[in-house]
């Protein structure tokens, strides 16, 4: 990989105007090896067994950050989904297995530690069901700790029992921390074809079939797309459009996949992949929504939006994979309402709705993310939510998801403030048609017939 002198200069500019950074530095660890029927041993090796992969993680990412002059924002750990490890224990509370991953995590000094997750899109099982009931308390009572669960595949279709479950546990989580913001509820999501190697929280695990411990990184830089589609004059074409954007993300996976190799090397684990998802922050600049607006839309969320942002999802995964032979994770564009600024005021203006995002999400890279919505929603509308965005990956083989914020207490126009990374979201408003029976009946959406591959 040789670096030109001018390569050099271009990157420190995107470093130091641009807002370029390494997103994430996310180190995935097996706890396959510390199945116990004891809780209180299970605990003991899952905290002892994080600490010790793990231990120099954040001294060897923060020095690639000193000699490279990128900065990685966060440094995090995922691992095996709890259910799986937990199997062997027969206790009913599992919330003691997130303590001892929250303890971990801060004794380690990473961000968050996701795993504490489960895959039900055929049934739940019965460590499946125990850790789904922890959730809402496993979750208000940590700080770093994040959870996922997978209800839907291609191959599975929709297990729509999980879908009403997790529709309850959202709530929950809210209504648990209704005095910090309902942040419980931020740090749970809700898959179809959840993807094992992701670094972005809150989904991030660690796959069955990974090796013991792997790095993969995420990558960001939507302030330096949109710097560069700046440089275009307003007649550019589309052709001209999409070739910057290929251009700007192969520059941008470059700089992820030397990370990649470099903190590989030297943590003595696996190189896993790298993640080329442009995921915005509230900082001015640092937005999905600015970069759509640039390619022409009046406002993010009016006409067109859906058009720009597939250009964009497109060109940004066309240039990225010329840059690394490891692309993987989510890969393309995020759009967390709460996490991009002028997603937020886009949303206060009244340009994008619940229903245009959802419309979004069949070209983005995840789904409905960081989304407030007025804490007297039934049940039945958040499950059909939930619902819908499971449909979408299903039926078109992609990766949704669903992490939605009941504000207890609040009601559309008002505003959750989390900080952060994690930013603001204004309370947007649910259509409230969804009924009562639909939620209610259970059973499966079976799998589509484009699952009929083999």
């Amino acid at each position: 990989m040789s670096i030109t002198p001018e390569e050099v200069f271009e990157t420190l500019n995107m470093v130091s105007q641009q807002n370029l950074d390494i997103r994430t530095v996310t180190m995935g660890i097996s706890l396959g090896s510390c199945a116990d029927p004891s809780m209180d041993a299970l605990c003991s090796k899952v905290y002892d067994h994080v600490c010790r992969t793990a231990e120099r993680l954040v001294p060897v990412a923060e020095s690639l950050e000193r000699e490279y002059g990128i900065p990685i924002i966060n440094k995090r750990v995922s691992v095996t989904p709890v259910a799986q490890v937990a199997a062997a224990c027969p206790d009913e509370d599992l919330t003691p297995v997130a303590h001892a991953l929250d303890r971990a995590a801060e004794t380690l000094g990473v961000d968050f530690i996701g795993g504490f997750s489960a895959l039900v899109q055929k049934g739940v099982g019965d460590s499946d069901r125990r850790l789904i009931q922890s959730i809402p308390e496993a979750l208000a009572g940590t700080s770093r700790v994040c959870s996922s669960v997978n209800v839907a595949t291609l191959r599975a279709g929709i297990n729509m029992d999980a879908v009403l479950l997790m529709a309850e546990k959202i709530f929950e989580c809210a209504e648990l921390t209704r005095d910090e913001q309902c942040v419980a509820a931020s740090k749970l999501v809700v898959f179809a074809n959840m993807v094992e190697d992701s670094p972005f929280m809150a989904g991030a695990v660690h796959g069955t079939g990974e090796a013991d411990a792997v790095i993969n990184v995420g990558v960001s830089g939507p302030g330096v797309m949109a710097a560069a589609l700046e440089q275009l004059p307003p007649t550019a074409n589309l052709d001209e459009v999409a070739e910057r954007i290929k251009e700007t993300a192969f520059k941008i996976t470059r700089a992820g996949e030397l990370m990649s190799r470099e903190a590989a090397r030297r943590l003595g684990a696996a190189k896993g992949i790298v993640d080329l998802s442009l995921a915005p922050t509230p900082a001015v600049g640092d937005s999905v929504a600015r970069i759509l607006e640039i390619i022409g839309v009046g406002e993010c969320g009016g006409p067109g939006t859906t058009c720009a942002l597939a250009l964009l999802n497109d060109a940004v995964k066309k240039g990225g994979v010329m840059a690394s032979s490891s692309v993987g994770g989510l890969s393309g564009a995020f759009i967390p309402v709460s996490e991009d600024a002028d997603m937020i005021r886009a949303a206060r203006d009244g340009a994008i709705s619940l229903e245009k995002l959802e419309a979004m999400t069949c070209v983005c890279s995840v789904g409905l993310d960081m989304i407030a919505v007025p804490g007297d929603t039934t049940v039945e509308a958040l499950a059909g939510i939930i619902a819908d965005e499971m449909a979408i990956g299903v039926i078109n083989n992609k990766t949704t998801a669903v992490r939605i914020i009941p504000a207890i207490g609040k009601e559309a126009g008002d505003t959750l403030v989390f900080g952060g990374l994690f930013g603001e979201a204004p309370v947007m408003a649910v259509n409230p048609h969804a009924g009562t029976v639909l939620a209610h009946r259970g059973g499966h959406f079976p799998a589509p017939l484009n699952s009929l591959k083999n």
